[in-house]
């Protein structure tokens, strides 16, 4: 009984881990997509930019809930908790520093606009 837990828990993860990189791979393809549409001149960098970094956001939270899954559940030594902690790190670095490229603001800021120039600061 305890075996089969594992192995559920083990597709599981394993499930989240390829949610996550065809939620990366699909938001790459709509980013490409959505650059086609008519923009204003020069915004199309920058949509590509915000839609991709939303999809590699949104594809590193499914990771993580993979490893987390498979680290916890189903392996749990004191060496793959602590290859875990590492990996959550980098990867809460990585989201955290997308999110601040694609929202001009952090996280923990959401209620507040990302700031704009004024009219005197404007080039």
């Amino acid at each position: 009984m305890i075996a089969r837990f594992h192995d559920v828990m083990a597709l599981i993860g394993l499930a989240l881990d390829g949610a996550g990189v065809l939620i990366v791979a699909v938001g790459a393809i709509v980013g490409m997509l959505h650059v086609l549409q008519p923009h204003p001149l020069g915004d199309r960098y920058r949509a590509l930019r915000e839609d991709l970094g939303r999809a590699i956001v949104l594809g590193l939270e499914f990771l993580i809930a993979g490893d987390i899954i498979r680290s916890v559940v189903v392996d749990p030594t004191v060496l793959n908790v602590t290859v875990l902690g590492l990996i959550v790190l980098i990867r809460t670095f990585l989201s955290m520093t997308l999110q601040l490229e694609v929202e001009g603001r952090w996280p923990w800021q959401r209620g507040s606009r990302p700031a704009q120039p004024g009219p005197a600061e404007s080039p």
